[in-house]
Order: C-alpha cells, then structure tokens, then sequence
C-alpha cells in the first residue's frame, strides 16, 4: 500500500521496505520542493542533485547563472541514473548533508528506457 505524501505525484511500481521512504517508510516530507538534474549517483542510497537558478547581481542590474549542489536521499523503490531530472522535496535530517529525499524520477527522453 502507498501513502499518501502530500504532494501530487506517481507513486513508485515497486514497493520496499525502507524505513526512510516517504512512500513506505514513516518518512515525512515537509517544507521546500525542488526539482534538478542527478549529477552523480554512486553513492548506495544517495544522489547528488545539480540545480541552475538565475542569480541577481544589483550592481549591474542583471543575472547570472548560479549552481548548487543538494544531497538527497534515494528510496529503494526508485532507480535513478546520472542526467535523469529528479523532483526531492526537503524532509528531516537524515545524515550530516541529507536534509532532502527523492519523490519522482523524470526521464529527459519522455520516459523511454
């Protein structure tokens, strides 16, 4: 059975027995939703998310293009590869740099694997 989170996306085709699930699990998302490109993914249970956002600088009266990098947690009922948009959305601290989870996976090539 999937629980409701809150927030208005798919739920996941498989089902774990994760703890820090917010799908499965009793982990509760709050707060902030972001949504990036997955930059690396070697670590078990964890995706470095790359997000780009305009930036203004007052005294030029212009923006630029900043970057920043959000540690977020990976469910085991998802399967995310490097370069595949994420959606995470913030929940409580989980380690030392996770404050954030994986919700949704969406694929660049229109969901083709």
């Amino acid at each position: 059975m999937v629980r409701n989170i809150g927030v208005t996306v798919a739920s996941p085709r498989k089902v774990c027995e994760d703890e820090f699930c917010p799908f499965h699990g009793t982990l509760s998302i709050r707060g902030k939703l972001l949504t990036g490109t997955v930059s690396s993914a070697k670590a078990p249970g964890m995706v470095v998310v790359s997000r780009e956002y305009p930036r203004g600088v007052a005294k030029y009266k212009r923006f630029q293009r900043s970057k920043s990098n959000v540690h977020a947690y990976l469910p085991s009922c998802l399967e995310v590869r490097e370069g595949e948009e994420v959606r995470i959305a913030e929940c409580r601290r989980l380690a030392k740099t996770v404050s954030f989870v994986v919700i949704e996976v969406n694929t660049k090539d229109g969901g083709r694997s």
